[in-house]
């Protein structure tokens, strides 16, 4: 059986969420929800799903993603505290941010991530473990 090579990040990187609330605004983009996700928000805000999905969801093809303010802010981002408001339910698109392959594809795209994250490359060493596990996480 031939050995695996060991990926670019194989020592760890570094990422310490510093609160920002930077990839919760900006740009529109999609923040994809599966069956699961849409039914624990809907239950932390303490309404039918069917609600959930016609307030705060929009179906993309056969998926759904949640809606944005016009300005492209994610729609449980508090402008005024910079915080999410759904953070312990938040989506599996978030917890696993900043270890999707596109960002550790390469050194050049995790550098390109760091540049518009502050907290990437920064604080705590996450092991080769955890970022596998986080990337292999949002994979779909």
């Amino acid at each position: 059986m031939a050995k695996r090579e060991q990926p670019w990040y194989h020592a760890g990187l570094r990422f310490q969420c510093t609160g920002c609330g930077d990839c919760c605004t900006g740009a529109p983009g999609y923040v994809w929800v599966n069956k699961a996700e849409i039914e624990a928000l809907a239950e932390r805000l303490e309404m039918p799903v069917d609600q959930f999905r016609e307030q705060y969801a929009r179906k993309i093809g056969i998926r759904y993603s949640l809606v944005e303010y016009a300005n492209g802010d994610c729609v449980f981002f508090d402008s005024r505290t910079r915080r999410c408001t759904v953070y312990e339910d938040r989506p599996r698109q978030c917890r696993t941010w900043p270890f999707w392959d596109s960002n550790i594809r390469s050194p050049e795209s995790w550098r390109q991530t760091c540049e518009v994250c502050p907290g990437s490359g920064t604080g705590e060493l996450v092991s080769l473990e955890e970022i596998e596990r986080s990337a292999a996480e949002i994979r779909i």
